[in-house]
């Protein structure tokens, strides 16, 4: 493990709970984590049950689990972190590369906070993590955002120019994609990152704009992030919203921590994927 018990029982520092049956992931996870967080105290384990003992002996702050452990199954020790008096509100996410499949059929169960596919780097996963226990002041970035409702724009708007986000706010899809389209003419995306609710007054809804953002537009994930913001809690309807395209789903009414924390993230990973493109253009 990275720490010993008797010194992790004083700390005030942030403790991230690490559980992996593979030492390998383990020690990168954690290797990651302690140069890009220093600040953060890191704790592994590779069995749910270590885990288990782990979290009765001391709260954690953040916690990340595979999907398949050596003796259970990931979301049954999320179950039992839930059920625990001490630790039931701690963000728990699955961090695997398997996760696309149950994260397509919204399988993942109301246990998990959020999912972390492997496949971005541990490095991306380290800005994931400081979102949610060192959260940064400030940061730059471009959202367009589409909400027909004032009261909520307002508010939302609001939480987002305070992190220090650019927000260019329009209450329909119709009007979304008419900025889209003279930003194309111009040679730029028209934003970072797209926050759309998924039910609007228009003639159009939010699915439209993912599909239009998608298709028509040819924008892929990295390129364009689209989150959606969504009251509805038909499994099914979410599982179309992410094969239609969406980066990540966030339930409404939104809590302002997650969603500038799922945001910011896909505001991250789109700057660090355009980065290594440029990079890789320039050397070409």
């Amino acid at each position: 493990m990275s720490t010993n018990i008797s010194n992790r029982l004083v700390t005030t520092a942030p403790r991230v709970l690490v559980v992996d049956g593979s030492r390998v992931v383990r020690r990168l996870i954690s290797r990651v984590l302690q140069a890009e967080l220093p600040e953060v105290e890191v704790v592994d384990c590779g069995h749910g049950s270590e885990a288990q003992r782990l979290l009765a002996q001391g709260q954690f702050d953040f916690i990340t689990v595979a999907l398949r452990l050596p003796d259970m199954d990931g979301l049954e020790l999320a179950r039992f972190v839930r059920e625990s008096a001490t630790q039931a509100y701690v963000p728990i996410v699955v961090v695997s590369g398997d996760v696309d499949g149950r994260l397509h059929r919204r399988t993942l169960g109301d246990d998990v906070t959020d999912y972390f596919d492997k496949s971005l780097g541990f490095q991306a996963l380290a800005a994931f993590i400081r979102g949610y226990v060192s959260p940064q002041p400030t940061a730059e970035g471009s959202v367009l955002y589409v909400e027909d409702s004032r009261v909520v724009a307002l508010a939302t708007r609001r939480m987002m120019e305070k992190v220090g986000l650019t927000v260019r706010h329009v209450v329909s899809v119709e009007d979304a994609l008419a900025m889209l389209e003279t930003d194309r003419t111009l040679g730029w995306v028209g934003a970072d990152v797209v926050l759309t609710d998924v039910s609007l007054k228009g003639e159009l809804t939010g699915g439209d704009l993912l599909d239009r953002i998608r298709n028509e537009f040819g924008y892929g994930k990295g390129r364009l992030p689209v989150l959606v913001m969504t009251g509805d809690e038909n499994p099914a309807n979410q599982a179309a919203l992410l094969r239609a395209g969406a980066n990540d789903l966030v339930e409404k009414p939104a809590e302002e921590k997650l969603l500038l924390t799922k945001l910011l993230f896909q505001l991250r990973v789109a700057q660090h994927l355009r980065g290594h493109s440029d990079a890789h253009d320039d050397e070409s």
